[in-house]
C-alpha cells in the first residue's frame, strides 16, 4: 500500500538542503543518487515495491513510499510528492519487454510529469538516453522501440511548462566514479560510470539556473561542479 505524502519540511533550491523525490530510487542510477543527496544533506524520498528494498532506502538515510509507478495514478504519485523541491526520474525497465519499457519510460515519464504539475513540483530532472546509442551494434527491434519511447519521453517534458532538464548518459558502466565527465549539449557517444551519472544529477538539483537544457555525458576530464559552471547558463 502507498505511504503518506512527503511530510517534510520546506527546502530552498540552490545550495540550501532540499526536498528531493527520486522516481527509480532503487536502480542503479537511482540509488547512487539517493546516496548522494543524502550526503549532502537533502531530505530524500523514492518509490519502492519490495520491502527489502524500503529497507535499503532507509538505511541510506531515505524516505520510502511503497508503491507501483506502473499502476499507481497521476492522483497518488501527485500526493506523494506534493511540497518537494525536485522530481528526478530515473526509471527504467532495464531491458524488459516493449510493454514494460512503454509502461516505465513512456507512460511512467508522462504520468510523473503530470504529477509535478498537480503537485505544482517544479523542477524535474530526466534521465534519457543518446539517440545515438548503440549504432554500431546490430540491431534489435526492442532497442529501438526504447529509444523511440526515450524521444517521445523527452519531447514531452521540453514541450512542458516545468522547470526541466533532459540528462543523456552515455553507455552506463559500474567502474568507480572519478568525479570527472564531459557534459555539453552534444557529446560523441562512449561510456559514463553510473556513479559520475548520479553525481552529475546531484549536482544539477542544486543548480537551478541550469533549466530547460537538454544535456549529454560522458566520463571526460572535467570535475562535475566545474563542468556545469562551464555551461554558462
Amino acid at each position: 500500500m502507498m505511504e503518506c505524502e512527503f511530510g517534510w519540511r520546506a527546502g530552498l533550491l540552490g545550495g540550501a538542503r532540499m526536498k528531493v523525490f527520486v522516481i527509480g530510487a532503487t536502480g542503479g542510477v537511482g540509488r547512487r543518487l539517493v546516496r548522494e543527496l543524502v550526503q549532502r544533506g537533502d531530505d530524500v524520498g523514492g518509490l519502492h515495491r519490495r520491502p527489502d528494498q524500503a529497507s535499503a532506502l532507509r538505511d541510506m538515510g531515505a524516505e520510502p513510499f511503497d508503491a507501483d509507478l506502473a499502476t499507481m495514478t497521476e492522483g497518488d504519485l501527485a500526493s506523494v510528492v506534493a511540497g518537494t523541491d525536485a522530481l528526478v526520474f530515473t526509471a527504467g525497465a532495464g531491458g524488459g519487454s516493449a510493454e514494460m519499457t512503454t509502461g516505465i519510460d513512456g507512460h511512467g515519464v508522462s504520468k510523473s510529469i503530470a504529477a509535478a504539475q498537480a503537485a505544482d513540483v517544479r523542477r524535474f530532472i530526466l534521465v534519457s538516453a543518446f539517440p545515438e546509442a548503440w549504432r554500431e551494434r546490430p540491431r534489435s527491434e526492442g532497442f529501438e522501440h526504447y529509444l523511440a519511447v526515450k524521444k517521445q519521453a523527452d519531447v514531452e517534458l521540453a514541450a512542458s511548462d516545468l522547470d526541466w532538464v533532459i540528462l543523456r548518459p552515455a553507455e552506463l558502466t559500474d567502474r568507480t566514479g572519478s568525479g570527472t565527465v564531459s557534459l555539453s549539449r552534444a557529446l560523441i557517444h562512449t561510456t559514463v560510470s553510473r556513479d559520475n551519472v548520479a553525481a552529475t544529477l546531484a549536482e544539477l538539483v542544486h543548480h537551478p539556473t541550469v533549466s530547460r537544457l537538454v544535456l549529454e555525458l560522458t566520463d571526460g576530464p572535467h570535475r562535475i561542479p566545474e563542468a556545469i559552471q562551464a555551461l554558462k547558463v
